[in-house]
């Protein structure tokens, strides 16, 4: 296994819509999947889309509920009901930054696994967001595209810092 680099925004590979995955039992399908999710652990990300480590296949990494790391290859999803939930979002290939999305809160999503068989379910919470998320990557799209509220966008350390000044001091009454 290896450490993927991980392309960043502005790369040309995040732009574009990903080629479906031919035979998702291949080799080198398999060998992918593995140093992607090598690669999102030593980033410490939730999610690792195949463009992110310039690879425009469609297919992604995501660590699961029990913390288990799940691939879904060639995935599709579709909404279920109209709730649309805001949170906060970074995403590995624009380091540094945070913005605040709506997503839909809850998804459908079909796709295959590693070994081709059809892999189905749905996700609500932050198991909605990530699947979204890492699926937009396969259409090139970047979480800033989806924003509503440029304002809601900032770097990491100073929007941490913002929110523990805007908590009331231990003792004082809000």
């Amino acid at each position: 296994m290896a450490i993927l680099k991980i392309a960043r925004m502005g790369h040309p590979v995040l732009l574009r819509r990903a080629d479906p995955v031919p035979d998702p039992t291949a080799p080198e399908v398999r060998r992918l999947v593995a140093d992607m999710a090598e690669t999102m652990e030593d980033a410490q990300g939730l999610g690792l889309a195949a463009p992110q480590v310039h690879v425009p296949l469609r297919l992604f990494v995501w660590r699961g509920g029990a913390g288990n790391i799940i691939a879904l290859i060639n995935p599709e999803i579709e909404t279920v009901g109209e709730e649309v939930e805001q949170g906060w979002e970074g995403c590995l290939s624009i380091p540094g930054l945070r913005g605040c999305v709506p997503r839909a809160a809850r998804i459908r999503f079909r796709g295959q696994d590693i070994e081709g068989r059809p892999v189905e379910g749905e996700a609500a919470g932050l198991a909605a967001r990530v699947i979204q998320h890492e699926t937009d990557h396969l259409d090139g799209i970047l979480y800033p595209m989806r924003m509503t509220d440029l304002s809601l966008w900032g770097f990491t350390e100073e929007l941490a810092r913002a929110a523990a000044q805007a908590k009331p001091a231990e003792g004082t009454v809000p």
